[in-house]
């Protein structure tokens, strides 16, 4: 049924909307990055990150759209806004003096600076009737960050003839902006559509070794040229079924968000600046096993495999095989791979005012220790997440939620043969987030 049919609902969505847009760009140039599950995020809203972002069949507000665009079908009419303070306060590698040639990372213990961001977040969900809702989320989607003090790569300068000057590091950010539409088709059956537009940008610094004819595709566009922007657009698709008062099942999928390339960066990235967002699919179910006891358990798989500037290898030999060399079809990339996430929660209603929460989520290694070479940008090793939340409803309208989610060191070893013959090293990160929302049913 068409929007616009309603006027005072029209009226209302398309305020909403363009409120979103503007958001979406006014916080394009300042979204923070939130490396984590690989580059996304642990999960959606606060809730959502109370329990370790368990909840495709277990919506509880507006930024489950996120997870699963059905589950807006049972959250009501209402708005979520709030902001996490991100910091990734241990993250970076260490090089050992263990090489067999000059061909090196300098020796030493590497620490990117950066150690707080915030992340702000907006949902706004609205009934049509009693089977339709129509809504929107805005939200951080992933990134990554990475600032050292040094010139990681200044011998391979040396080796080619070429200064090395610039501190190395990267920036990479991502915002989404989802207009969700549910549907009930039956008693206890929900289904979902996201449409998705995405906003990106990439900055780079201090790669200028690999800014040479040997190494890239495209001179001028690996290194030092600022900010580039990419958009682009996806779909996400959700079930929710309830069996009974005490069981839920949830699935959704989203596709892989097709972006336009970074230009200024086509030296860099696989398929000359191709930087989409791999597509993921999330199994899961809720179970009361009291009335005021709920534990929810997910199955989430990102296909980083499918992105080439994500997947391809680094181990590789591009003075032998030019077709490997940065910026090509299979250029060095960062030699991730699919990655499967377990997630497990409890909710516990302990009165009408406030609501517990706890979560752990567990998933796969994301790379192997021989692609540690250009992870140095991106040490995105976290495997195991805990968290907490709680939500104190203050009246019947209005609530506030809290988590904390600890993401716990992870250190992957390894080496690179074919760079860095001989040398060992290992890349590492720890994190800490800290979610606050406001809530409020109409």
């Amino acid at each position: 049924m068409p929007v616009c049919q309603f006027s005072g609902r029209c009226s209302m969505l398309c305020r909403l909307n363009f409120m979103a847009i503007g958001l979406m760009l006014a916080l394009g140039a300042c979204f923070p990055a939130i490396a984590t599950n690989g580059y996304s995020p642990t999960g959606f809203g606060t809730t959502n990150k109370g329990i370790a972002g368990a909840g495709v069949a277990f919506p509880q507000d507006t930024l489950a759209a996120a997870t699963n665009p059905a589950g807006m079908g049972i959250v009501g009419h209402r708005m979520d806004a709030g902001a996490a303070l991100f910091s990734p306060s241990d993250r970076g590698f260490t090089a050992n003096n263990d090489a067999l040639s000059p061909l090196q990372i300098p020796p030493g213990k590497y620490s990117s600076e950066n150690d707080l961001f915030l992340v702000p977040h907006f949902g706004w969900n609205k009934p049509l009737d009693d089977h339709s809702t129509v809504g929107v989320s805005l939200g951080g989607n992933g990134g990554m960050n990475t600032e050292y003090k040094s010139a990681v790569f200044s011998n391979f300068g040396a080796a080619f003839g070429i200064p090395t000057s610039s501190p190395t590091g990267v920036n990479f950010e991502q915002l989404f902006l989802g207009v969700t539409y549910s549907h009930k088709v039956s008693e206890g059956q929900w289904l979902g559509i996201m449409p998705i537009a995405a906003v990106q940008r990439f900055k780079a610094e201090g790669l200028e070794p690999f800014d040479n004819p040997m190494a890239t595709t495209e001179m001028g566009k690996v290194t030092n040229n600022g900010y580039d922007f990419s958009w682009g657009y996806g779909l996400r698709i959700g079930w929710l079924g309830k069996v009974n008062d005490r069981l839920s099942f949830g699935a959704s999928y989203q596709s892989r968000l097709h972006m336009t390339e970074f230009d200024d960066y086509r030296g860099l990235f696989a398929e000359q600046g191709d930087f989409d967002t791999p597509s993921t699919w999330v199994l899961g179910l809720a179970y009361s096993a009291s009335p005021t006891v709920t534990l929810i358990l997910d199955y989430q798989n990102i296909n980083y495999g499918e992105v080439k500037s994500l997947s391809n290898g680094n181990d590789v030999n591009f003075f032998v095989n030019p077709s490997q060399r940065l910026g090509a079809d299979n250029g060095l990339g960062f030699g991730w791979e699919d990655m499967g996430i377990w997630k497990l929660g409890i909710q516990w209603e302990y009165d009408p005012q406030w609501t517990f929460r706890a979560g752990y989520s567990h998933a796969d290694q994301l790379f192997k220790g021989g692609q540690a070479l250009f992870n140095v940008l991106a040490p995105a090793t976290i495997r195991d997440h805990l968290s907490v939340g709680s939500t104190y409803t203050y009246n019947n309208k209005n609530k506030v939620t809290l988590a904390l989610t600890h993401a716990l060191n992870e250190e992957i070893k390894g080496d690179n043969p074919i760079f860095t013959p001989g040398q060992t090293g290992s890349v590492e990160m720890e994190q800490w987030e800290v979610e606050l929302s406001w809530g409020h049913q109409f």
